[in-house]
């Protein structure tokens, strides 16, 4: 890498997005920190509205795709085309306070080891609360944002969670890359949730800034509860399970997700989606002897201790139901100084 590379690359992968993009963009360069490139990829947009990134004074660029390749395949390519040591992923429709990479970079110095960051998330139109401060993942095969809808003061220090929001994740490059980015057949969904386990399995760990901030506007391109989102949602986090969960864990709980997958299927008629949700169970198992190969490739890779992959998961039942917030206290060695950051304890050995 050129020793003129930028510390940051943001990467932001735009479908349709005409309605919110011009305010990411501005918001980007409303930055303190001025170290750092834009690459935006225009995933086969429709809507006919063009990308000016002339509003920008820091390096800026704009590739295409004729055709929409999804979330996951979108930063996977502009990933491989960024100059930064980080990589800062933007949803379009996520506005990044000033600060935000100025409160990223110095977290960047304060973790030592750390190479993977969460933004806390405010709703848009209402950034006094939480769309989410962080992802959590149950050993049922679920995954949630931290907090979401809770009042925005509730995050008030850092905290270990099992993986960022990608809407607003900051990976380090050759963390990022090691793994092998995003699962591209995820299209998108839960992509972010995979790579964070990933990422786990491959001894990484991942910290939750409170002071890095960003205003998003939830499933402004896919809609909410859209049959479009529900199929995704339901075939990944299947794939994601199967890929992720190691053994024996997987062994003793996916008798529970096959009992939960019968149990949508049921309740499909009643709910109003039982089509669009058997389609998404058929998918995935359909590419269940594809999906058990990369399981076998992803778990013989794995470099994280059993146990400690298990202690970054959500086990507290309440948490799951009520979507709650499962940040940890922050290890000492994770900090420069050894310490532990103010208002945190330090974690049990």
């Amino acid at each position: 890498m050129a020793a003129s590379a930028p510390t940051f690359s943001v990467l932001v992968v735009a479908y349709n997005s005409g309605a919110h993009l011009p305010r990411c963009l501005a918001a980007l360069e409303a930055q303190s920190c001025r170290d750092f490139e834009v690459i935006v990829l225009d995933n086969g947009s429709s809507d006919g509205i063009a990308i000016d990134l002339s509003v920008l004074s820091v390096p800026a660029r704009l590739e295409r795709s004729p055709d929409n390749l999804g979330f996951a395949a979108g930063n996977n390519i502009l990933a491989r085309k960024a100059e930064g040591g980080w990589l800062a992923l933007l949803n379009p429709d996520a506005f990044p306070e000033p600060d935000w990479l100025v409160e990223v970079l110095a977290a960047t110095r304060r973790y030592r080891g750390v190479h993977v960051f969460g933004s806390t998330q405010l709703l848009d139109e209402n950034p006094g609360l939480l769309d989410g401060a962080g992802d959590h993942y149950s050993p049922l095969g679920l995954a949630w944002r931290g907090d979401r809808m809770r009042p925005a003061g509730t995050i008030a220090e850092d905290g270990e969670v099992m993986g960022p929001c990608a809407a607003a994740g900051i990976y380090r490059r050759d963390a990022f890359l090691a793994v092998g980015g995003f699962a591209e057949r995820f299209f998108c969904y839960y992509e972010d949730v995979d790579l964070g386990l990933r990422l786990r399995l491959n001894g990484e760990r991942c910290i939750q800034l409170a002071r890095a901030r960003v205003r998003h506007v939830a499933s402004a391109i896919a809609g909410v509860n859209s049959d479009f989102s529900r199929y995704h949602i339901t075939r990944n986090r299947i794939w994601t399970f199967l890929r992720c969960m190691p053994a024996p864990v997987f062994q003793l709980v996916l008798p529970l997700l096959l009992a939960q997958l019968a149990l949508i299927i049921l309740l499909g008629p009643v709910r109003g989606d039982g089509p669009v949700r058997r389609r998404a169970i058929r998918d995935a198992f359909v590419n269940f002897r594809t999906v058990m190969k990369e399981r076998s490739e992803i778990q013989g890779r794995r470099k994280a201790g059993l146990a400690d992959f298990l202690g970054a998961l959500s086990w507290n039942p309440v948490k799951l139901r009520g979507a709650k917030g499962d940040r940890r206290k922050i290890r000492s060695e994770n900090r420069a100084d050894g310490s532990a950051p103010s208002g945190v304890e330090h974690a049990a050995d």
